[in-house]
């Protein structure tokens, strides 16, 4: 029998499952949906510029006043208004509705990895195990049910656009300007780009629509609302301190070197994502077979991701974290060498499965296991340390958008392969930290702190200090 944290952890799975069949559907395809001026990738730049600005001050906000539940139910709603954008594509929709997404992110996923952290806690404690091992065994469940949402969104974008009767083929003189071969200063005037039907467009943000709001009527109805009364306890200070304490805890948290220096790790996160659902899709699937396959090749990534995501959480209490760290980035370094070289042709279809699938196996260590190092060094910050996760996950996420429309692609893949050695770099160091001065292991009693003893807190945080 299911016991009641597995549960809720399932019930957060499916939710997020529902609203980024939706979102990473979109996200997969804006650089190829929007790609005049380059509206596609500048959106979803505003979309993670203001993912940075809501992590500066709105997770501990929301998460302390309102609970986790709550904030994930309403940073749902955030995201759906994104799908309400495209469907009258345009600077004016897709800028608003990118920043309210924005503004929902990061409080989303820091309740999100909050619920997770305290829900492993309260079952290790039950089982008397390490709460280290359940929290990695939640986030593998949780990313087992959400990377295949990737699976999911982008079988509908697929299934619906191949009904368009725009498809063209694609003259052989445009495949030069595919892949990492040439730096074409008008990318947009090759390949293929022909823009679906707007009634298919239209179809599909109907379907994305429909599925977000099953994801809010999910987590409204069946998510218990664990930390409830730790948000009616907080609520009831009204002091100054507190409020400013809360709004200022995710930059107090910059002191620990350890969260300093696993920025360039949690950046690499944001990079590897865009250049997959920004670059890949671009200049190598939309180029040389047709938007059409971009769904088709996205599932394979979700797919992978997916399976992976669950069995590097149950391995990860085998072999430890740096093994899979150093698997996922060999992956990342010899596919990106490969895609400076490989020249993408229709005739070579197989091959562009191939590395989304590679990509998959890679990001799932770099999600499941970067949330649980967060969750397992910071445990008595948890809300602060994942807003900081989220912020400069963002940053990689903006600045890789950002340049996308300026630089040629072989330029962005070595900035990419430098951006993994130095994350490496970096990670080993927080590790040799972590074995020479281990992280103290969460004390319930801790937890059940009554927010107003600030003496008490500040005797806990101090001992997770180094």
């Amino acid at each position: 029998m299911i016991n009641r944290n597995t549960k809720n952890v399932l019930v957060v799975s499916f939710g997020f499952l529902f609203l980024f069949t939706a979102y990473g559907g979109l996200q997969s395809l804006q650089s190829s949906l929007n790609a005049e001026e380059g509206m596609g990738v500048i959106s979803l730049s505003v979309i993670y510029g203001t993912i940075i600005l809501s992590s500066m001050f709105l997770p501990p906000i929301m998460i302390k006043n309102l609970g986790c539940k709550w904030t994930i139910f309403i940073c749902m709603a955030c995201y759906i208004s994104y799908s309400f954008g495209n469907l009258f594509p345009g600077w004016p929709s897709l800028i608003a509705t990118s920043a309210v997404l924005g503004l929902g992110g990061s409080p989303l996923w820091s309740a999100k990895c909050t619920y997770l952290t305290i829900s492993g806690n309260a079952q290790a404690e039950k089982e008397n195990k390490k709460g280290q091992d359940i929290i990695n065994q939640y986030f593998g469940l949780f990313f087992l049910i959400f990377q295949s949402s990737a699976v999911w969104g982008n079988l509908m974008s697929s299934l619906i656009f191949q009904q368009d009767t725009n498809i063209a083929e694609i003259p052989e003189e445009r495949l030069q300007f595919c892949g990492a071969a040439l730096c074409n200063e008008n990318f947009t005037t090759s390949g293929n780009f022909t823009r679906p039907e707007q009634n298919l467009v239209n179809i599909l943000m109907g379907c994305y629509i429909g599925v977000g709001v099953l994801a809010m009527i999910l987590v409204a109805v069946f998510l218990d609302n664990i930390d409830g009364k730790d948000a009616k306890e907080f609520r009831k200070d009204k002091g100054n301190q507190t409020f400013c304490s809360t709004f200022l805890a995710t930059f107090r948290l910059l002191g620990d070197k350890r969260l300093l220096m696993l920025i360039p790790l949690t950046m690499y996160s944001g990079f590897e994502q865009s250049f997959l659902a920004g670059e890949y899709t671009k200049n190598y699937v939309t180029c040389a077979i047709g938007i059409h396959y971009v769904g088709f090749v996205m599932i394979c990534f979700g797919a992978v991701n997916s399976l992976s995501s669950f069995s590097f959480g149950k391995l990860a209490q085998y072999t430890g974290r740096i093994p899979l760290f150093c698997l996922a980035a060999v992956i990342n370094l010899s596919s990106a060498i490969a895609l400076l070289y490989w020249r993408p042709h229709p005739d070579e279809l197989p091959v562009f499965f191939v590395f989304p699938a590679l990509w998959g196996v890679a990001d799932a260590v770099w999600q499941t296991q970067t949330n649980a190092l967060y969750g397992t060094l910071f445990p008595h910050h948890k809300e602060a340390a994942f807003a900081n996760y989220r912020m400069w996950e963002s940053l990689g996420f903006v600045i890789a958008f950002a340049y996308s429309t300026f630089i040629c692609l072989s330029t962005k893949l070595y900035i990419l392969i430098a951006v993994l050695l130095l994350a490496m770099l970096t990670y080993f160091w927080v590790e040799y930290n972590e074995y020479k001065h281990p992280t103290p292991a969460v004390k319930r009693d801790a937890d059940k702190l009554d927010l107003n003893d600030t003496e008490k807190k500040q005797n806990i945080i101090s001992q997770t200090r180094l």
